[in-house]
């Protein structure tokens, strides 16, 4: 598989404020990476930095051979990031439909040889389809994660960031958009970086696996390898794990 992402000796935060220091990584094309840490690592300050929302301070982001560390935000998107912020961000004041159709785009597609369109994203979330008149005020926290996810994908990117998507939601929601991720990832082969306070559960469905604290990456490597050593995810989270089944 080719090179999609390369970050390199990355430091970034929110103005003067240096939140990562020095962290280096990189993805394939057609790979999932699981980001991991306790609250206060750095986790969402990375996912905002590769997204254009902070400043960066040194170092070099650069997607499928394209720097990105002078782009704001917008040309960020046009270059390929779909980006899924904890806050969702959706249009609260339009209908579900009209989120979809309003980013809508070809984008620069991946691996992935079908175009997502605001019908793909219903057929992958049956929930949306039945409420696509219904305005972002109108729907639940599950269902505006759901919108947030197709709103993300019909910009049709080579990298999907994912920050906290389970965060808050009922167990059957959560099991549902496990499945839409897995989908989306294995059988599309969308890259994506996901963070996620249920490790095992993303460790499930990611391929690598990076770990912040204060800053800095602490662990990169296999994302199995480290679903298969509880004890070192203990010890890198500095919490109890919590078990899930894998997502098939």
């Amino acid at each position: 598989m080719s090179e999609l992402l390369k970050v390199e000796n990355l430091s970034a935060g929110y103005g003067e404020a240096v939140v990562l220091n020095d962290v280096s990584f990189s993805l394939a094309e057609g790979e999932t990476m699981a980001l991991l840490g306790r609250n206060g690592t750095g986790k969402t300050t990375l996912m905002d930095t590769l997204a254009g929302a902070t400043r960066q301070h040194g170092g070099r982001i650069e997607l499928g051979g394209e720097i990105l560390s002078a782009m704001p935000s917008h040309e960020r998107a046009n270059a390929g990031i779909g980006w899924v912020p904890q806050e969702r961000c959706i249009f609260k004041s339009l209908t579900v439909h009209e989120n979809l159709t309003a980013v809508a785009r070809t984008g620069r597609l991946g691996r992935s040889a079908q175009i997502w369109t605001p019908e793909r994203v219903y057929e992958m979330f049956p929930r949306l389809a039945e409420r696509k008149t219904n305005l972002g005020t109108q729907l639940s926290g599950g269902e505006q994660q759901m919108l947030a996810v197709g709103r993300a994908l019909v910009l049709n990117p080579c990298l999907l960031l994912l920050d906290e998507p389970l965060e808050g939601l009922a167990p059957i929601i959560v099991e549902e958009l496990l499945r839409a991720i897995a989908r989306i990832t294995r059988e599309e082969g969308l890259s994506a970086i996901i963070v996620e306070q249920h490790p095992q559960a993303i460790l499930a469905i990611s391929h690598r696996a990076v770990v912040l604290d204060h800053g800095a990456v602490v662990y990169s490597g296999s994302a199995e390898s480290l679903r298969d050593q509880p004890e070192l995810l203990d010890q890198l989270l500095g919490v109890a794990r919590v078990d899930a089944e894998p997502v098939v």
